[in-house]
């Protein structure tokens, strides 16, 4: 059965940092390509950052560009967003998922392209 865990949310201060961990289980990532989303309550889900395959292609929303970073270890079997400088707006439900392709420096935006899914990781930002 492919799964995704994520680990890593919590309560932070402005300002602070939270690195974010996805592990997949029951398939290896060498050939996934990886999104992080967010939800905030009452809001849609939106994209957060992007990395393909490979690991040399990647995307980041402008609203996190600069602060966040999304890197894959393979070996590990695990997926991680590193987030700095987090604000009140990083505030959500932050889920990661994979999707299998070929194309081994293609990252993909929309979610509905993504078909293994964690079951998320509250994030909340606060004073």
């Amino acid at each position: 059965q492919l799964q995704l865990v994520e680990s890593g949310g919590g309560l932070v201060q402005p300002g602070g940092s939270l690195r974010l961990s996805c592990a997949a289980s029951g398939f290896t990532l060498n050939y996934y390509a990886i999104g992080w989303f967010r939800q905030a309550p009452g809001k849609e889900r939106e994209g957060v950052s992007w990395l393909s395959s490979s690991g040399f292609s990647t995307n980041y929303a402008d609203s996190v560009k600069g602060r966040f970073t999304i890197s894959r270890d393979n070996d590990k079997k695990t997926v991680y967003l590193q987030m700095n400088s987090l604000k009140s707006e990083d505030t959500g439900v932050y889920y990661c998922a994979a999707r299998w392709t070929v194309d081994r420096d293609t990252y993909y935006l929309r979610a509905s392209e993504y078909f293994v899914w964690g079951q998320g990781t509250q994030v909340t930002v606060s004073s």
